[in-house]
């Protein structure tokens, strides 16, 4: 581990520390000097819970940081992780893993364990008791004598770490959820709590901050789950306890430009994801086509194959192929794999009163690959008589204001509507070609009238009756048309995180909510949008709550929305579920206010 007799050498610093903060600016302001005159850099997160810390530079002034945080008395017990490193050989590396610059930032807390926002984390008090290295590695090492007790072993990193290396022994069940990042936890440990539920539970993560959140919601599950343990210090402390690996067998995968970090022992546990020949180099940063998971692909294949790369759980969810171009693996910083924050999670942001991070670390975290920084992809659904186009004209407001952290994605809907006008009174018998362009682009819909059997076509036509506001009432057919076409979207254009509809495109949306999960992974999504929107009873989707963290927006009662009523777009929201929606009204009409103070509560949501 750490050369202390060797000052000049560069080295990485881990630590992290669950406690009450008593004041974070106070915290914020001496990291920000402390490692500035140090010369450190790396990441470091601050929360009312806590501090998790990764840093790096010369050892001689990441000791000097660490007799300076000693020296608070918060972090008594701290357990400091200083290992020395040869300088990174690949710039673009130490980019990716945030290392070219020092950010500390203010976070909600050190981990996002629960995907749904405002899901209660767990009572830290509660986490599952620290187990040395030693006292780890003793408890395996007698399994096999302890007949009257199960073990598991429980590994609760992201399955892109665990690829590459993890414990093994015969005699004990290794559990790996397999899971893309650490909020996805909870529902493989609520799906899989009979095979932990009666047993001795080992956990262990690569520094041990994730065990300790996941330990805690393990035990909060009651009787039958008090017997929950966790590896203190992680991977990390138990290779240098043990470095002929022990019962570790591969390499330790780390968040900083080291990438791995193995035993003694030179033997391979990952495998090529083309030919599946034994290799476990991550350097080259080869990505999943569909996710931007870092997938594992040999030299030889990466120089001979020009296939499309579908990681495991791409593949396991039906993603392998379909018309998607070819590609071979490059960094896009736009479209890796989940680093951003759910859109739901930043509007509890007023109620903290804490900026909250948009790029937090994997170990933070857990999720894939979050030393990138990605946009949020949201697909937009256009109103009724409106196309992707002018939706785009009216939206362009909101996605300036969103710019750093989404993509907008539009398209419009399958069912094309006939041009209509209201002649004038004066000339009724004037032709619509004299006064209008034969040029109009097409307008959509994506649910109609029962009796819409009109043809299609570029031809105007008279309006049959004055406007009516309350014609969306009589729309309620064409859902199917629009739900296969959508599933075509998603597979060709996705994935998205979210959608958002305005009028009837949130009603759209919403009736996608309804229906998450019924097309597996294909159309999945993690939050919805909903503006002006107002609802459409399917009766095969049934009378549930709709559990999906949704935002509606809507005009109150000083509004005028002369086409959908308040109550009528707040009727849609009662039927989320209210633990994970949250309600913006404005002032204005039939429409998504871009303005202040509107603009701004949107964009922090």
């Amino acid at each position: 581990m750490a050369d202390y007799q060797k000052g000049n050498e560069d080295g990485i610093l881990l630590y992290y520390k669950y406690a009450k903060v008593p004041d974070v600016r106070d915290l914020v302001r001496f990291y920000e000097s402390n490692c500035t005159s140090l010369g450190l850099l790396g990441r470091v997160r601050i929360a009312p819970d806590g501090v998790n810390v990764t840093v790096g530079g010369k050892m001689s002034s990441l000791k000097k940081h660490i007799e300076e945080v000693k020296s608070i008395g918060l972090f008594e017990g701290t357990d400091f992780k200083l290992a020395s490193c040869g300088a990174p050989s690949d710039d673009r590396v130490v980019k990716e893993s945030g290392f070219t610059s020092l950010s500390v930032r203010v976070v909600k807390e050190l981990v996002t364990l629960h995907s749904h926002p405002v899901s209660k984390s767990p009572d830290m008090s509660n986490a599952g008791k620290h187990l040395s290295a030693v006292e780890f590695h003793s408890v395996l090492q007698s399994a096999s004598k302890c007949e009257d007790k199960k073990i598991v072993l429980l590994d609760a990193r992201n399955v892109y770490e665990t690829r590459i290396g993890k414990f093994q022994n015969p005699h004990v069940e290794t559990l790996d959820p397999e899971i893309r990042q650490y909020s996805d936890l909870p529902a493989w440990i609520d799906e899989h709590s009979d095979q932990l539920h009666g047993s001795q539970v080992l956990m262990y993560c690569t520094g041990g901050i994730r065990c300790e959140m996941a330990s805690a919601y393990i035990r909060s599950k009651g009787s039958g789950f008090e017997n929950v343990y966790q590896l203190f210090g992680g991977i990390q402390r138990y290779l240098e306890e043990f470095p002929d690996g022990g019962f570790f067998k591969g390499k330790n995968f780390v968040f900083d430009h080291r990438i791995a970090v193995g035993s003694h022992d030179p033997s391979i546990v990952g495998s090529c994801l083309i030919c599946g020949s034994s290799f476990d180099d991550y350097s080259l940063r080869c990505r999943c086509t569909h996710c931007r998971m870092l997938v594992l692909v040999c030299y030889r294949c990466q120089e001979s194959s020009d296939s499309v790369y579908v990681c495991e759980l791409c593949k396991k969810h039906s993603k392998g192929g379909g018309g998607l171009t070819t590609e071979n693996c490059t960094f896009d910083s736009e479209r890796t794999h989940d680093t951003m924050p759910d859109l739901l999670t930043l509007s509890i942001k007023h109620e903290l009163d804490i900026p909250l991070d948009n790029e937090p670390s994997p170990e933070h975290t857990g999720r894939a690959d979050s030393e990138y920084s990605r946009k949020l992809r949201i697909l937009c659904l256009h109103g009724f008589r409106q196309n992707a186009s002018n939706f785009k004209g009216r939206t362009s407001s909101l996605a300036k204001k969103l710019k750093s952290i989404a993509e907008l994605v539009f398209v419009d809907a399958p069912h094309v509507l006939p041009f209509v006008y209201q002649p004038r009174e004066m000339e009724p018998n004037r032709s619509p070609g004299a006064t209008l362009s034969q040029q109009a682009n097409k307008k959509f819909a994506w649910l109609v009238s029962p009796d819409s059997s009109f043809s299609m076509g570029s031809e105007w036509k008279i309006a049959g009756e004055p406007f009516d506001p309350l014609q969306y009432q009589q729309q309620t057919e064409g859902f199917e048309k629009s739900y296969a076409y959508l599933k075509s979207v998603f597979s060709k254009k996705g994935p998205f995180d979210g959608v958002l509809g305005f009028s009837q495109g949130a009603a759209m949306a919403a009736l996608l909510c309804a229906c998450r999960g019924r097309e597996g992974r294909v159309m999945d999504f993690r939050f919805a949008v909903l503006c002006s929107g107002f609802p459409v009873i399917i009766e095969e989707f049934g009378q549930g709550l709709i559990d999906c963290p949704s935002l509606h927006i809507f005009g109150n009662n000083r509004g005028n929305d002369r086409q959908i009523a308040r109550n009528v777009s707040e009727q849609l929201a009662c039927m989320f579920d209210k633990s994970c929606s949250v309600i913006v009204e404005h002032e204005s009409g039939h429409i998504i206010p871009t303005w202040s103070p509107y603009i701004d509560q949107i964009s922090c949501i």
